[in-house]
Order: C-alpha cells, then sequence, then structure tokens
C-alpha cells in the first residue's frame, strides 16, 4: 500500500472540499439560476460572480451561508472551461467552526438537486457521485477504475460485492443514507458477484481486500495516517433496504481521518482566504479600517524617515561649514621655486666625458717630469 505523504500540509479541521465534472449545458448558465432562488430562499446569504480577467481558464463563485444558527461558512467553486468531456469544478468551504458532517453540502448550496442533474460526477472516473455505479463487465476496464479510484484524494471511493443479485430493495444508493456533508464526496463502486476475484486482484497493489458479500473503503492517494486497510473492511453489507450502519460509520470514520490536501486544493484554500470578494458591510468598513491603518502607518514611516534624512544633511552642512572655517583660518604656504629640471642621461654622459678630459690634461706634464728625472738621476 502506498505510504502516506509528510510533505503535503493537513487539510484544515474546518474545511470542506471536493472536486467533480459537470457534463451538462453549461455549468455558469447552470450555477447563476440556482444561486439565485437559493438566495431568495434563504438558503444562503448572498452570493457573487467574480469578474473574469483577461486570459482567465475558470469562472469563479462565492457564496455564503450559516450553519448551526450562527457559524458563517464561506465557499469558493471555480469551474474550468469545457475540454471536451464536460467542465471540472472545484469546491472549497471553510467554517468559522470545526467541519461538521451533519451541516449541509456545499454542493448543495450552489449546484441545483436532482436525479438527473449534470454537476455530481466525480472528476477522475467520471462515474455518478450520488447514485450507485456499477462495475463494467470487461476486466480491463475493471482494473483501471479501481486503480484510478484507490489513487483519488477527493473522494472517498467505497467498493461494494454483491454476493447474489439484488432486487430493487438492494440498489438504494449509500449517499442518501450518510450525513449531508458527505453525500457529495462519495462514489459507491457496486461488484457483480462474479466480480470478487477481479476487484480483488486489482486492489492487491494497494492491501486492500473486499469481502465477499461485504465492502471496503478505499484508502486514496497519500494514504492519510491511522489508516489499516481491515479497520475500513466491513465483513456483510445487507442489500435490502435497510441502513448499512458498519459500512456508514466506516465511511464517516475515514472522511474524519486527518488527510493530506489532495493535488490543487492548497492553492483552491488560499484563494478562498486570501482573496475572498463576498463582504458584508461590516466586513468592507473592517476592511477599509485596516488599510486606513495600513497607509497611516506608511506615512508614519515615510515621516520619520524624511525627519531622519533631513537630520542627517543639516548634520552634513554644519561638518562641511565647520571644515571651511578651519581651513580658512590656516595659512597658506608660500609658493616653492620649481626645481631645476633634472639632466637627461645624454647630458649626465657628456659631463662625465669633460670630467675625464680634464684629469687626463693634468695628468700628462707631471708624467714628463718624471721622465726628465729619471736620465739625471742616472747621470749621478
Amino acid at each position: 500500500m502506498p505510504s502516506s505523504s509528510s510533505t503535503r500540509p493537513t487539510a484544515p479541521a474546518s474545511v470542506w472540499s471536493a472536486r467533480g465534472r459537470h457534463l451538462g449545458p453549461a455549468a455558469e448558465d447552470v450555477l447563476r439560476p440556482a444561486l439565485q432562488q437559493l438566495k431568495n430562499s434563504r438558503t444562503i446569504d448572498d452570493h457573487m460572480e467574480l469578474p473574469e480577467t483577461e486570459g482567465a481558464q475558470a469562472s469563479a463563485f462565492e457564496a455564503r451561508w450559516r450553519v448551526a444558527g450562527s457559524v458563517t461558512v464561506r465557499a469558493r467553486l471555480t469551474v474550468g472551461r469545457d475540454s471536451g468531456d464536460g467542465q471540472e469544478w472545484t469546491l472549497v468551504a471553510e467554517a468559522e467552526a470545526p467541519w461538521d458532517p451533519r451541516w449541509p453540502s456545499p454542493a448543495a448550496m450552489f449546484w441545483p438537486q436532482g436525479p438527473d442533474a449534470g454537476w455530481d460526477h466525480e472528476a477522475v472516473t467520471g462515474l455518478r457521485l450520488t447514485d450507485i455505479n456499477p462495475l463494467p463487465s470487461d476486466d480491463k476496464a475493471v482494473r483501471r477504475i479501481l486503480r484510478d479510484a484507490a489513487r483519488d484524494g477527493w473522494c472517498v471511493h467505497v467498493v461494494v460485492h454483491e454476493a447474489m443479485t439484488t432486487d430493487e430493495r438492494g440498489r438504494v444508493p449509500l449517499a442518501g443514507m450518510l450525513p449531508p456533508g458527505l453525500r457529495h464526496r462519495v462514489v459507491e463502486h457496486r461488484a457483480a458477484p462474479s466480480q470478487l476475484r477481479v476487484v480483488n486482484w486489482a486492489l492487491r497493489e494497494f492491501g486492500v481486500e473486499v469481502p465477499r458479500g461485504g465492502a471496503v473503503v478505499l484508502p486514496g492517494s497519500p494514504v492519510p495516517d491511522g489508516y489499516d486497510a481491515d479497520d475500513f473492511a466491513v465483513r456483510t453489507v445487507f442489500l435490502d433496504g435497510s441502513e448499512p450502519a458498519e459500512l456508514i460509520h466506516a465511511v464517516t470514520r475515514f472522511a474524519a481521518l486527518p488527510r493530506p490536501l489532495p493535488d490543487g486544493a492548497e492553492d483552491a484554500v488560499t484563494a478562498l482566504r486570501e482573496d475572498w470578494r463576498l463582504l458584508t458591510l461590516e466586513e468592507e468598513l473592517d476592511r477599509e479600517r485596516k488599510l486606513v491603518a495600513m497607509y497611516a502607518e506608511a506615512l508614519d514611516a515615510m515621516t520619520k524617515s524624511r525627519d531622519l534624512y533631513r537630520e542627517a544633511a543639516e548634520q552634513a552642512h554644519a561638518a562641511l561649514a565647520a571644515y571651511r572655517e578651519s581651513a580658512d583660518a590656516v595659512p597658506e604656504p608660500r609658493p616653492q621655486s620649481p626645481a631645476s629640471p633634472a639632466a637627461s642621461p645624454l647630458q649626465q654622459l657628456t659631463r662625465t666625458f669633460e670630467r675625464l678630459k680634464g684629469s687626463a690634461r693634468t695628468r700628462r706634464p707631471e708624467e714628463g717630469k718624471a721622465v726628465e728625472a729619471q736620465p739625471e738621476a742616472a747621470d749621478r
């Protein structure tokens, strides 16, 4: 089974997130009347569509409502462009308190509800979020779907094995029995009686196994801390229309585990917190007060900087004036006559030769006298 990730931040306890795919007409045309109807019925307090910037690849909608009487929830839904197989959407909501799964699903605060809704498809596999999804008969397709489901970090995927072919009572979707906050985050896969072997073969690399006639909650990726395949496997699920309490408990426990944020969720949470536009009058006034305080602080810093600069300039001018006064008090030195230019090497050589000539002339008469004195001494 894949190891859990320690590099991704853990999803805040106050955050609800989901991702899906809209397969109907333009999602924006579906969302606008649905949001207005919810506001008219006072299900939500307010909503707005964010203005699109040039080159934007997605539309964004914000909504605000209250749960448990006074807990405010803020949510943002982004819808991408149609890629040919629908429009992918991402929904992130944050409450002023830890999220309670008994609160309404944020998806129900944006999208219209109904069995023919085109928005409630899981983004990776394209399967329904609020209905039963029978596994295909082709073994390769089964393996591909379950491997994608086991790696999905956005939704909770549950695989249920039918021990025998069920009637209408056994075809009640699990989503309708879950707490409201989980109904649009769970994908239910149904395996026919003959598909148990191929299902477990596809899930073997993830270390999980579906009991015969039972169910298992898949680990997702990254695997949350505290996940153990045996703890989230249900031995028996009675598909007779009764509430599968043990399976609901397993799904609820899994959803409550501290889980790393899936790919793309961190940016969505940051945008929700830092770029929120749907402000109440009190929030707008508070924001304006903060802006005024920020500008006042910046102006004060500029004023202090200007005063420091002026003080430094005055000190520099005073130092320069003192230097000039001291320079005027010192008498100017007398100008010295320029030194005689140094003789060139040729002149030095000429003078040397002249001195040699002079010494040679003085020595020659003395040498003659000495020669003349020598014969006189011989005659004696």
